[in-house]
């Protein structure tokens, strides 16, 4: 009766842990229309996890509200912790830090701080003040994030959507670095989830809307900037996604890879675009497989900053 009873218990267990799975499936494909990633956090905050992140930090690096970022960093550790760089998504009209603690809890697993940034957005953040702000953060990282027990001489830049277009804009474009003072041997490597890259002329309202008075349009395309001595990029994107087209990713790494550059193009079939961000949270990880490329992407680039044989891995 006891082991009649104990598997009973586990079935329940496991029945409930798929129910909650579902029902944050639902709770997902709402936020996605919303355009808040928050319950995605809330739910990948009830899973366990074998390692844990702490906040380190947080702090505004500008006088505008949405320029803060918070810095966290892997529990009960302690030393010059790798650090990867996130820019939220949410078409630069939507989105804050604490919305994507999920990604850093997740790279944490991996042994990897996590600087999640915020940016002004729309109307404030119209082009270039999200590239502005983007690398107005990496120069507070650059001052700061050693006192935190953070390596902030290089790092890796990522992001999903929009903010995968914030970091392949920094890594590609030197002007933004530059104007913030930020050497540009800082950014090893940039890994964009889903990101807009080729995509003028704008057929979105979040796109006219934050780069449509942009002259010549041209220059807000990271497509535009491809050159030899850019830092290797990894470009993720899922075969379904019908909001930013995989073409995006393909035709950036072929451009790059063209010009003499490293890029590493991995398509995920059955993906669509918000399953590459719901990835990087636990009940959603599926394989882990998106969040383990980024840990292994990073990892390589920040123990071998010089230029490696590009890859393009189709999955």
């Amino acid at each position: 009766m006891r082991r009649g009873r104990g598997m009973g218990l586990v079935s329940w267990a496991a029945t409930g842990m798929a129910l909650m799975i579902m029902a944050g499936a639902g709770v997902w494909q709402w936020a996605v229309r919303t355009g808040s990633a928050a319950p995605l956090n809330w739910i990948d905050a009830a899973f366990p996890r074998d390692r844990r992140a702490r906040l380190a930090a947080t702090a505004g690096y500008g006088a505008h509200p949405a320029q803060r970022l918070e810095l966290w960093v892997p529990h009960g550790e302690s030393g010059n912790r790798p650090l990867i760089v996130f820019y939220h998504g949410g078409g630069w009209h939507t989105g804050a830090p604490r919305d994507y603690r999920f990604v850093a809890r997740t790279f944490a697993e991996h042994g990897f701080a996590t600087a999640l940034v915020g940016y002004r957005l729309v109307p404030d953040g119209r082009f270039p003040a999200m590239l502005q702000d983007s690398a107005a953060a990496l120069a507070w990282l650059a001052r700061n994030a050693a006192g935190h027990g953070v390596s902030g001489q290089k790092v890796i830049l990522a992001g999903h959507s929009a903010g995968a277009y914030n970091a392949v804009m920094l890594a590609l474009d030197p002007q933004w670095l530059r104007d913030a003072g930020v050497p540009d041997t800082m950014v090893a490597g940039a890994a964009g989830l889903a990101g807009p890259y080729d995509f003028y002329p704008f057929t979105t309202d979040s796109a006219r809307a934050a780069l449509g008075h942009a002259e010549p349009p041209d220059r807000t395309q990271p497509i535009r900037f491809v050159r030899s001595d850019a830092p290797p990029l990894l470009l993720i994107t899922g075969a379904d996604d019908d909001v930013v087209k995989p073409r995006n990713s393909a035709a950036l790494a072929a451009a790059l890879q063209m010009a003499g550059g490293e890029a590493e193009l991995v398509i995920i079939p059955a993906m669509g675009h918000a399953g590459i961000i719901m990835a990087l949270s636990k009940p959603f990880a599926r394989d882990a497989a998106v969040a383990s490329q980024v840990a292994d992407f990073a990892r390589t680039r920040l123990a071998q900053p010089t230029s490696g044989a590009v890859q393009d891995r189709l999955r």
